[in-house]
């Protein structure tokens, strides 16, 4: 079962980013930037270190993400007030409508992935798939193993 599960999932995450991505050529965006503006929308103000950890990318990698975001007027830094260092990061008015669509995209897809399920069956789905996440979440690391090991 174990073996099964595992790939069902994985195979389930690749077809969702691979019809994703499909979609959101369609409104000339990508799903790493559709991942950055939504997670961004959430975090307003958060400097990019910190939108890094969330988005689990290396801090280089966002930032030429955040680049070219910015080139295409998504995107802004300002200063943070509280470090001088540090930018904060927020969306421009031209991402709503994008974020929008690439919602709207998204919204579509998953009518037409659960298509046949009843709610009754979309809910025990989630609360599944949230409690199987919730015990990853609450498994001790490999390195709190190790140490507890000694």
């Amino acid at each position: 079962m174990s073996d099964s599960l595992g790939f069902l999932i994985s195979d389930v995450s690749r077809l969702m980013r691979r019809r994703f991505d499909e979609r959101a050529r369609q409104v000339g965006a990508t799903r790493a930037q559709w991942r950055t503006l939504t997670t961004l929308s959430r975090n307003e103000g958060i400097n990019q270190g910190a939108l890094a950890d969330l988005l689990e990318v290396e801090p280089i990698t966002l930032c030429r993400m955040i680049d070219r975001l910015e080139e295409s007027a998504l995107v802004e830094r300002r200063r943070d007030p509280a470090d001088r260092r540090a930018w904060q990061l927020f969306l421009t008015d031209k991402s709503k409508p994008i974020l929008d669509d690439l919602r709207a995209l998204a919204d579509d897809l998953f009518d037409q992935m659960l298509l046949g399920m009843d709610e009754q069956s979309r809910d025990a789905l989630v609360s599944a798939l949230d409690l199987i996440r919730a015990n990853l979440i609450a498994l001790p690391t490999s390195r709190t193993t190790e140490a507890a090991n000694g």
